[in-house]
């Protein structure tokens, strides 16, 4: 029971990787405090599967005033946070070519969702870890924020490379605090985004350059989660961890 003692905070938790994440931090010892944005459904069954050991707490991630009220939330729910996943994200496509109304609405509302509100939460987690002496912070970034991405995704890479910089900046300014940040990049990974993808482009697609043939699955991202989590792993401060089969080599 590595995590006994913490309570950690799971956005985008009621997804495939989100799951998966909280169920491995909970068999570790850790509470979760459950976010979700419109499936409660998913998020109590999700409690109840990891015994009740946690919080389920909703919001819309694309509301400007939601992320600093769910870390609000969370904390008056469970006492004290020592721990946050910035898991949450969304992948929308949008060509050159659309009308700039509709360009730059997918840009904001992707950028909102996916870097902005882990941004607030940031600012959030780092005020309160500050109160108990620590805490760790855990970014889902991606492949696609460190090699570039397609034409019609552009904003997608473009704010997983934000949450990249962030996790450095907050380890280099607040590491001396005891406050760390990690990011993980995977490349494919088997969830609703790329069942998504492989139904429009076919697997072949998705799984070309991959010299190991496949996907990750989302108990591989969990298990690394956790393991980040653990006391010992402080000097993973402002890693940039690669999970994605030998498909990007840095």
């Amino acid at each position: 029971m590595m995590l006994a003692n913490q309570t950690i905070l799971v956005t985008g938790a009621t997804g495939a990787i989100g799951r998966a994440i909280c169920e491995r931090l909970a068999a570790e010892g850790a509470r979760v405090v459950i976010h979700y944005g419109r499936n409660r459904d998913a998020a109590d069954a999700l409690l109840r599967s990891i015994g009740g050991k946690g919080t389920c707490l909703p919001a819309d991630l694309s509301d400007p005033a939601a992320a600093p009220a769910l870390f609000d939330a969370a904390v008056r729910a469970e006492g004290q946070i020592t721990g946050l996943v910035n898991n949450a994200g969304i992948r929308s496509e949008v060509a050159v070519t659309a009308d700039l109304a509709d360009w730059q609405a997918t840009w904001e509302r992707e950028m909102r969702v996916n870097f902005l509100s882990a941004v607030d939460l940031t600012r959030a987690a780092i005020l309160h870890f500050r109160s108990l002496g620590g805490g760790r912070i855990v970014n889902m970034a991606s492949r696609a924020g460190q090699r570039g991405y397609a034409s019609n995704a552009m904003a997608y890479g473009a704010s997983k490379a934000a949450l990249i910089n962030l996790t450095k900046s907050v380890a280099q300014s607040h590491g001396a605090e005891g406050i760390t940040a990690v990011a993980l990049a995977p490349g494919w990974v088997r969830t609703e985004m790329a069942e998504a993808f492989i139904a429009q482009h076919g697997e072949a697609a998705a799984l070309n350059g991959i010299p190991i043939g496949r996907m990750a699955t989302p108990n591989e991202i969990g298990e690394l989660v956790a393991f980040i989590f653990r006391p010992t792993q402080a000097s993973l401060n402002g890693a940039v961890l690669d999970v994605n089969g030998g498909s990007y080599l840095r």
